[in-house]
């Protein structure tokens, strides 16, 4: 148990009271960790349920994360791809919303500890954190090479290319004026490649034209990847179509290049120093460390291993989706996607749905395996180019990029505004503009 003292919970204190919104009851309570993608599904499917649920996330919105490397090259604002919790669970009653932060949980008492004070009692925990980026113990880069993330990451990146470009601008010094202009992405998975991407087309057509003393195209994007190819989960053909298309773009691409230090203005990799105005990194992933909170074991990648009906092992109606968890099927990890979790989410909604209250208040779960069903991975690589794979299908260019468009803004009927985005899009594919270039 990690937390406060649970012998104080006899005779809680202020700091320690019963902190759940809803009004205490006899249908038993589910409590979610997170509103990502797992936690919100889940949330969803147990609406107008006999269930309590309570939802706790630090912040009041879901983050519609597959666009943040949008917001960050100016294509998106942040309100894009935000939407408020309350407002998606609004029309569920038997929904509330709590805006803390977790430091613990005793799962021996079935409390939730509250990071300013206060509890919330469970009688089943669905923990759905996400995931951070995974810097390799090399947690100082993350000062000089941010990841993409966060939304005051993804406002930072905007803000520090679109001053590059303007610092660049007024400077005499050639030398520096490169350096400006030079930018360097880590990672060649599809978070790496499509920000290379934009980035480079944010160069090469949207900022076209707008500057006197400089040319925007000239500036210098360089992919950085340890391994031996892009995209390395797809397949070959797909891959060689990827670095084709970047090296269009005039993005120079080093596979099989490790990074060995990040600085203040520069990248060293391969053995030589990267003199760049940015860097942004891609390079990998590790699970938010709520596994702490009940002191599970994890993998290398922080994640808890979970039995197949999504339970954590040895903490009876504790559970954990999406990134925090490691599921594996057919003999591998799934993936962190957002549809891995959402189907999850959905998965344990269901299920709980189905059990008898005073089994769940007993805490005699027997909930059925869960089984994912992908529904295509995909990546952008520039306008209108993007690879897609769904089952023995492989596509790539424009097809692709617009199946990649459609799918998106299916996931985001829940935000309220998927026509907005759509019409963005659409206006960005005909004219290059990028209408929220805005440093702030």
């Amino acid at each position: 148990m990690l937390g406060p003292d649970p012998s104080l919970a006899s005779a809680p204190s202020p700091e320690q009271e019963d902190c759940t919104p809803a009004p205490v009851g006899d249908a038993p309570h589910v409590v979610i960790v997170g509103a990502g993608f797992g936690g919100l599904a889940c949330a969803k499917a147990l609406g107008r349920s006999g269930l309590r649920v309570t939802i706790i996330d630090q912040r009041n919105y879901h983050l519609f994360t597959p666009l943040l490397y949008q917001v960050a090259t100016a294509a998106l604002s942040p309100a894009d791809i935000t939407a408020p919790i309350r407002r998606v669970l609004c029309e569920q009653s038997n929904i509330d919303t709590v805006m803390r932060s977790v430091e613990g949980v005793d799962a021996a008492a079935r409390r939730v500890w509250l990071k300013d004070g206060g509890f919330i009692p469970y009688d089943v925990l669905i923990l759905a954190t996400g995931s951070i980026y995974d810097y390799f113990g090399k947690n100082e880069w993350a000062a000089y090479a941010p990841g993409v993330k966060t939304i005051d990451n993804a406002r930072k990146i905007r803000a520090d290319l679109l001053h590059a470009f303007e610092a660049a601008e007024t400077t005499a010094d050639p030398v520096r004026r490169s350096e400006l202009l030079r930018t360097v992405v880590v990672g060649g998975g599809p978070t790496g490649v499509e920000m290379a991407g934009t980035i480079a087309e944010l160069a090469r057509y949207t900022l076209a034209g707008e500057f006197r003393r400089i040319e925007p195209a000239s500036a210098q994007v360089i992919l950085i990847e340890a391994g031996p190819t892009l995209l390395s989960s797809f397949p070959v053909s797909l891959q060689r179509y990827a670095a084709r298309v970047l090296g269009e773009l005039g993005v120079e691409v080093r596979l099989n290049t490790k990074v060995e230090a990040i600085e203040a203005g520069a990248v060293i990799a391969g053995g030589e120093r990267i003199a760049c105005a940015n860097a942004v990194w891609g390079a990998g992933i590790r699970a938010a460390p709520a596994a702490t909170w009940i002191g599970a074991e994890t993998d290398r990648q922080g994640r808890i291993a979970v039995a197949n009906d999504l339970g954590v092992p040895g903490f009876d109606r504790v559970f954990a989706i999406g990134d925090l968890a490691r599921f594996d099927q057919d003999g591998k990890p799934l993936p962190a996607l957002a549809q891995v979790a959402t189907q999850q989410g959905q998965h344990l909604a269901h299920q709980l749905k189905r059990c008898p209250a005073d089994v769940i208040k007993a805490g005699k779960l027997k909930l059925g395996p869960f089984r994912y069903s992908s529904r295509g991975d995909t990546a952008v690589i520039g306008r209108s180019a993007a690879v897609f794979v769904v089952g023995r299908l492989h596509m790539k260019g424009r097809l692709a990029w617009m199946l990649w468009s459609f799918v998106h803004v299916y996931l985001l009927i829940g935000f309220g505004h998927p026509l907005s985005v759509s019409m963005q899009w659409v206006w960005r594919y005909f004219t290059s503009d990028r209408g929220a270039r805005l440093i702030d």
